[in-house]
């Protein structure tokens, strides 16, 4: 992975994917891309991408007032979308216009809030790929602190027409 500096002049390794890319990749789009940068890639194996949690995010607003936490199925919707950028990049679909489908969430387990002001992990691997159903493990976490984990399988096909 190549190194670029940042203002103190120390090196940072350069995301795999910053967010152009990510639209490229992704069909979501505000308020629902939940990815804002990759930070590795590893084709066939496993990926890690970062959500920055801010308070101006719109489901801050009602989930609670006065104690903001992420909801756990959007961590599981950032991590689905995280997958999806595995798939596309190990079964070369880039470009395709196909789209990657939840078919079923298991196992997940809700371990510690998500508040403003965190960069959520995403840490998403392959428990089983074919051609177009894949099966993952996922895991969100806060400086090294799980928030959530889950095994999920995602279909890819067309669009709707």
């Amino acid at each position: 992975m190549s190194e670029s500096k940042d203002t103190t002049g120390a090196a940072a390794a350069a995301p795999v994917y910053d967010i152009q890319k990510i639209l490229k990749a992704l069909p979501h789009r505000y308020p629902l891309l939940l990815v804002d940068r990759v930070k590795s890639l590893e084709i066939g194996e496993k990926i890690h991408a970062v959500k920055g949690v801010t308070f101006n995010e719109q489901f801050f607003q009602g989930h609670f007032p006065g104690r903001p936490i992420m909801p756990g199925v959007l961590q599981v919707e950032a991590l689905a979308q995280t997958a999806a950028i595995l798939a596309i990049e190990t079964l070369e679909l880039g470009g395709s216009g196909k789209l990657v489908y939840f078919m079923s969430i298991d196992e997940a387990k809700f371990r510690a809030p998500v508040e403003p002001g965190c960069l959520l992990d995403l840490e998403v691997g392959f428990v089983q790929k074919r051609a177009r159903v894949c099966k993952f493990w996922g895991k969100a976490s806060i400086e090294g602190k799980t928030t959530c984990d889950v095994q999920f399988t995602a279909m890819v096909a067309d669009p709707p027409a």
